[in-house]
Parts: C-alpha cells; structure tokens; sequence
C-alpha cells in the first residue's frame, strides 16, 4: 500500500482532467487505476527531478483555481512554453504507457474492447 503523498491531489486533479479528454471512454475504475499509478511513479522520480514536477504541478493547480483546469490544460497543451508543456506530456506518457500495457485492447478513445 502506498503513503499518500503531498504532491497526488495537484497531479491526479490534473491527470483526471487530461485524461477525460484525451481517453472519454475510459472506464473511471480503469482511470483511477492510471491516475494512482502516475502518482506514484512522480513520487518516485529522482529528488531533483520531481523538485520541478512539484513546483510546475502546483503552479498549474493553483491557475486552474483561478481560471479553470479546462483552461490552464488548454493553454499549457497549445503553448510550446518551456518546462510548462512538458508536463502535459509527462502525465500522457506516464498514462498510455501504463493504460495499454494494462489493457492491449483499449481503443484509442479508452474503451473496452
């Protein structure tokens, strides 16, 4: 069983967001699954590595408190900002990777097949 950790609200309230729009048909069992999965590889990440994770994780959750998580998602996605545009990316790589390594048959929406 793994120890909550400070960082998994700012970083699963942010993978759920992304993943709803990127996989609509994934089942919420199955995308609770990933999202605990990818909160626990970021805590894993080395020391000075997950620094960076933290502190862009928090800076984006306390924008998308402003303005929305939709918005802050859309503009981190659309910017090619540095650092801030990678995290997107590290959530997704983190998630398909270990979506469809846990279940080959998803389709490209997240569904069951």
């Amino acid at each position: 069983m793994r120890l909550p950790s400070s960082i998994s609200p700012p970083v699963g309230r942010f993978a759920d967001a992304l993943l709803a729009i990127d996989l609509p048909d994934l089942d919420p069992q199955r995308r609770a699954t990933t999202i605990e999965f990818i909160e626990g590889r970021i805590t894993t990440l080395p020391s000075f590595t997950r620094f960076g994770v933290v502190v862009i994780a928090f800076t984006l959750d306390a924008m998308s408190r402003i303005v929305g998580l939709d918005r802050v998602i859309s503009f981190v996605g659309s910017k090619p900002l540095p650092l801030l545009a990678e995290y997107p990316r590290l959530i997704r790589s983190l998630a398909y990777a270990f979506v469809w390594e846990t279940w080959p048959a998803t389709t490209s929406t997240g569904a069951a097949s």
